[in-house]
């Protein structure tokens, strides 16, 4: 199965990244569990920069069931990658957002994948609707299909 790289186009929130070096692995390219740790970034920035996410308060918190990742091209620090999001499920509990990490200024990405978060009450851990107000933010963002 073939699966084409997304361009930016496909994003609508993006967030800069700076790379490290210790980004690097010994091949020389940065390593695949750091673009999970970018998609982490860049979702819950959205959230907290928008006001829908206070990682030490907020009752309702979103925690990852699935996450994937293809890769296309390779990134090594000192590269500047921007990684775009958009919502591409909505459910009563769950969204999935689609990622894509670009190199640089390049409009193709080098990986793109998904996250998935399950919204749950911060102390019982049981699943609850996504709050009214995180809604309407993640609509924003939902993908044109």
């Amino acid at each position: 199965m073939s699966i084409d790289a997304k361009l930016r186009s496909d994003f609508q929130h993006f967030h800069t990244i700076q790379t490290r070096w210790m980004d690097n692995d010994a091949y020389g390219h940065v390593n695949n569990v750091v673009y999970y740790s970018w998609f982490d970034t860049v979702v819950n920035q959205f959230l907290i920069v928008n006001g829908e996410l206070n990682v030490v308060t907020s009752p309702t918190i979103g925690l990852v069931i699935e996450t994937q990742c293809n890769y296309f091209a390779s990134v090594s620090f000192p590269d500047v990658i921007t990684a775009g999001v958009c919502v591409s499920k909505l459910g009563n509990s769950s969204v999935r957002y689609e990622v894509g990490i670009f190199r640089n200024d390049e409009n193709q990405a080098a990986a793109q994948g998904h996250f998935i978060h399950v919204y749950v009450d911060r102390e019982t851990r049981k699943s609850v609707s996504i709050p009214e107000s995180t809604r309407n933010l993640l609509k924003t963002i939902q993908a044109k299909l």
